[in-house]
């Protein structure tokens, strides 16, 4: 008999795992289904697990409510996971008519108590296969798992050998499950959402639509994303085998998921609105802290532990849950394992959300306390025996001393990323009065400053050190980049006697799994960049822009010549880097000395002014007061405004460009900043560190770009080598190779040039794209994919998708350094990029795709928001971009009668012209709205929604005497008042807009 390798074969393994370790096979179908599909419960297992733990509870309300007491409890269950949500209302239950309903049992902290131990354990976890969960439609889900009746979980599942894997899952999410559904709203009923093949976990903990953002939930492979081979099991067992266990996802739901609360600011700073997230750990902060939990209960109090994770590995999570976990640990005789967890970082964002998440899983304030006052405060807080306290890195030493006169107490104390000048701070050296020296002596006399600098890391150290053992403190030390010193005081020893990180979630995992960005991938030396330059600028077939004339111009740069550089640096920025993330990218200087930050500055400011630009404005950080030809110069004189003032004002709209000395180099965090160029030489760690400045990810943000005028390319490398195995860096490429490669595609005869002419009129067009467009797109490329599948051998095959990877990313690297226009290579480039999303992957297929950014220089997208036009005369003008501002585009016009047909059929109305006229009317008034005008030309579309949903029901009430029916279904209804409002957003922004 053939081997079953259908998705089903692959539930079924799944369930049968899950059944074996306590799960209840659970098929939903007859009357419970009517009642699933009504309210998104299991209610006879919402029953069964009532009467089995609170029958007391239960009759008391079959009293009060007589023969209508199911219903009525599950109208009340109902109304408050509508109120509160699933989470909050399964860890403190519901109250209904005096009772309190407990919804589930959590873990004890200790086994003394059974009959909480016997509660527990009675806990009732059911498995659902294809559950039709809808009133409106047959759509069925692969996979739900369920917590006393309530649905906590969903699986899509895929198995790659029927032709599908995990991709396929998660577009199912999008495309097959409305958000609207009771069983996916948000926060209601469903915790998390899991797409899960063979290889690959991602989740999701809101659905919405195509904008369902899902984050890889994998265990990483040999320091990269993905999962290990598994023997005899499929790579993604851990999934039901450890995770979905009972215990496990009981200890997930009480201990580790909460909402996180952010405040949404419009382009001003003014708070609009709030946006919540459901946070379910990652898997390697799930991974860290039990492992981290486990160790301390095998070994005691008196170890430390280093933990090394990634930027973008969500350290602030994982020092939440931890801290909370250390706080409530108890050993065998009940007692707490620690007195306190001192928490010692410098994110301010660490207090808030430690104290928000904290309170969620406890449900009690008072348990953290930040020290931001005296030692007494500290002392005093130590003595109360505060569970949770937040202090600062300066106050460490401090620390240590105080918990070492408290030696009657255990105390765990996790130190963040420990690392020298965090968020601008530098040492007393570097504050010092730098006198009227030479740009030669200014890099020297910082260079030796910058050495003795007083490293905080190497300080923490030093201090442990000199203050013994103490057998009843553990250390706990977060970092992505260890230093020696760090590896040999916080690291575990192997078999060997040699330290190691306790944890690692690897800079390589990081990059690969999308959370932050390869800042190696476009890194420039200023030679590589001549050349190229120059090479555009000979070739007389190239055509070239202003950028690469002023980088042709100078052959060898003179040191401390920064007038030659300031007109470099400025002229890529306007001409390139600038137009990425949709026209708000930051760029920041990296200057050899506070003396050569004073001297960019005047040559910035000068630069600007005599070229005329007024859309550049460049702010300058560093430290003390510098003395130059006789005048005393200072940050707060130079910017006109304070130094904490800084990070604020340069987040703005306002400022382009931030010029560096020895600050902001690490712990600044700005997700906007995507280039950098460097006039530093940088070595070892401060290499990493100053260059990952670039590497966090922002809405529209898909690469860096670094221009280094002073270090090789070989030192950099590895100078990240230990942190992360770097594939290799650039070298100089020739603009040339691009017209040898457009020759050997074209005379593979995949393609022909109408075929590139038509996927560029759709790309280019004018016109609002639709899903239409995207089936024209599909027959156009599908004639090459045919071509290519029948007339070309297999060695033909791997050499023309060899050089199309080539192509694109050659043409990918050339416009990061000069926005040259040769229109036939574009819309090849154009041409591509989709046709190599649509040919047959062979086995060992890396196929370079380059993302929508980079084509946004000739491209119309959202993203891009400046106005954009290719055409056949020449070089490329590029207008200026404004942040928040796009280009009104003509959208079809709609026939009155299409408009009047989609509401009735989505709402089963009977509306009339008359009541499109009335619909029509409110637009036009929000149109005349000179405030909501104000707004949309200064915020971005996603910005902007919220004050026009906000001020949406005035306009609607004012005009109520005129046509009631209509006004009253806006107000009865909240689907056709959303409907409306979602059907005129884009005519009212682009009206607003175009005014």
């Amino acid at each position: 008999m053939a081997i079953d390798y259908s998705e089903k074969g692959f539930e079924e393994n799944i369930e049968s795992t899950l059944i074996s370790s306590g799960y209840i096979e659970r098929k939903i179908v007859g009357q419970d289904l009517e009642g699933f599909r009504r309210h998104a419960i299991d209610i006879e297992v919402f029953f069964q697990f009532l009467e089995a733990t609170q029958p007391k509870s239960l009759e008391r309300l079959q009293k009060a409510y007589k023969v209508q007491y199911k219903a009525k409890i599950v109208d009340r269950l109902h109304r408050e996971l509508d109120k509160r949500g699933m989470i909050d209302c399964l860890r403190h239950g519901i109250k209904d008519y005096g009772v309190t309903l407990k919804l589930a049992y959590n873990k004890p902290v200790s086994t003394m108590n059974q009959m909480l131990q016997d509660l527990y354990e009675k806990n009732i976890f059911t498995v659902s296969r294809q559950v039709y969960y809808s009133k409106n439609n047959q759509n069925s889900l692969d996979m739900m798992i369920s917590l006393n009746g309530l649905p906590i979980v969903v699986m899509e599942l895929k198995n790659q050998l029927t032709g599908q894997n995990v991709e396929h899952s998660m577009k199912q999410f999008e495309d097959d499950r409305d958000p609207n559904e009771l069983l996916f709203q948000f926060k209601k009923r469903v915790i998390v959402y899991f797409a899960v093949d063979t290889d690959d976990v991602f989740m999701t903990t809101r659905l919405n639509k195509d904008k369902t953002y899902f984050l890889p939930f994998n265990r990483g492979n040999n320091g990269g994303k993905g999962n290990p081979l598994v023997y005899d099991n499929y790579r993604t067992c851990y999934l039901w085998e450890d995770i979905l266990q009972k215990n496990s996802m009981l200890d997930i739901l009480f201990r580790f998921v909460f909402i996180k609360q952010e405040d949404v600011l419009d382009s001003t700073g003014e708070i609009i609105d709030k946006k919540e997230t459901v946070i379910f750990p990652r898997y390697h902060q799930l991974d860290v802290v039990r492992k981290v939990e486990v160790d301390v209960q095998d070994k005691g109090v008196g170890v430390n532990y280093l933990i090394q994770h990634s930027a973008g590995s969500g350290k602030t999570n994982s020092i939440s849950w931890l801290s909370h976990r250390l706080a409530k640990l108890h050993n065998e005789n009940d007692e707490a394992v620690y007195n306190s967890v001192i928490v010692i970082t410098d994110r301010r964002v660490l207090d808030q959300q430690l104290q928000d998440a904290v309170y969620q899983l406890e449900h009690k304030a008072g348990m953290v306390e930040k020290i931001d006052k005296d030692s007494s405060q500290l002392a005093n807080a130590l003595t109360n025996g505060t569970r949770i306290i937040i202090t600062t890195l300066q106050k460490f030493p401090f620390i240590v001393e105080k918990v070492g006169e408290f030696s009657r107490g255990k105390y765990a104390i996790i130190i963040d990323e420990a690392h020298s000048s965090q968020g601008g701070k530098a040492s007393t050296a570097m504050t010092s009065l730098l006198s009227d020296k030479t740009l030669e002596e200014a890099l020297e006399a910082d260079r030796i400053a910058e050495e003795n600098m007083e490293d905080i890391e190497e300080k923490i150290a030093e201090t442990i050190v000199k203050s013994g053992k103490q057998d009843n403190i553990s250390f706990f030390a977060f970092t992505a980049t260890p230093k020696a010193k760090t590896i040999e005081k916080f690291g575990t020893l192997d078999a060997d006697g040699k330290p190691h990180a306790f944890h690692v979630y690897s800079m390589r995992q990081a990059i690969e799994e999308g959370f932050i960005l390869d800042v190696l991938k476009y890194y420039t030396t200023y030679k590589t960049y001549y050349e190229v330059a120059k090479n555009i600028e000979d070739d007389p077939e190239l055509p070239s822009g202003k950028a690469t004339k002023q980088i042709a111009k100078y052959v060898s740069l003179h040191p401390h010549n920064i007038a030659q550089k300031t007109e470099i640096i400025i002229e890529h920025y306007r001409q390139v880097a600038r137009h990425k993330i949709g026209g708000r990218a930051k760029a920041m200087v990296v200057t050899g000395s506070r003396l050569h930050a004073v001297r960019y500055k005047q040559a910035f400011d000068k630069y600007i002014e005599a070229k005329g630009y007024d859309d550049l404005k460049c702010i300058v950080a560093f430290s003390g007061t510098i003395e130059d030809k006789g005048v005393s110069f200072t940050e707060p004189e130079m910017n006109q405004f304070g130094e904490k003032e800084l990070p604020e004002k340069f987040a703005s709209d306002e400022y382009q460009v931030l010029l560096v000395a020895e600050k902001y180099q690490t712990g600044f965090d700005q997700p906007l900043l995507h280039t950098m160029y460097v006039d530093k030489p940088l070595s070892g760690i401060k290499a990493v560190q100053t260059l990952s400045r670039l590497n966090r990810t922002c809405k529209g943000k898909n690469d860096t770009f670094v221009l280094d005028f002073v270090n090789d390319a070989e030192d950099i490398r590895k100078s990240f080598q230990p942190y992360y195995e770097v594939t290799g860096l650039e070298s100089t490429t020739d603009p040339n190779l691009l017209y040898d490669l457009q020759q050997e595609l074209d005379a593979c005869q995949v393609y022909t040039e109408e075929e590139i002419e038509e996927v560029c009129k759709l790309e280019f067009s004018d016109k609002k794209k639709t899903v239409k467009t995207q089936e024209k797109l599909n027959a156009v490329i599908d004639k090459a994919v045919e071509r290519f599948k029948k007339d070309l051998t297999k060695e033909q095959k791997d050499d023309f998708k060899g050089a199309s990877s080539k192509f694109i990313r050659t043409y990918s690297f050339i416009l990061q350094i000069s926005p040259f226009a040769d229109v036939d290579l574009h819309k090849l480039f154009v041409y591509l990029n989709y046709l190599m999303k649509k040919l047959p992957r062979g086995s060992g297929d890396t196929v370079y795709i380059a993302d929508d950014v980079a084509l946004q220089f000739y491209r119309n997208e959202k993203v891009f928001e400046g106005s954009i036009s290719l055409s056949q005369d020449g070089e490329v003008e590029l207008k200026p971009p404004s942040h928040g501002k796009g280009r009104t585009i003509e959208e079809e016009k709609e026939r009155l009668s299409s408009i009047i047909d989609r509401l009735n059929d989505k709402f089963g109305t009977e509306f009339t012209e008359t009541d499109k006229l009335s619909r029509d009317q409110i637009k036009e008034d929000i149109v005349r709205n000179e405030d909501l005008a104000q707004k949309a030309r200064n915020n971005t579309k996603e910005n902007f929604k919220f004050s026009y949903e906000k001020a949406f029901m005035d306009f609607v009430i004012s005009r109520m005497s005129q046509n009631e029916q209509f006004f009253m279904k806006m107000l009865e209804n909240s689907d056709f008042r959303s409907f409306i409002m979602e059907d005129m957003f884009e005519e009212v922004y682009s009206e607003l807009n175009a005014h």
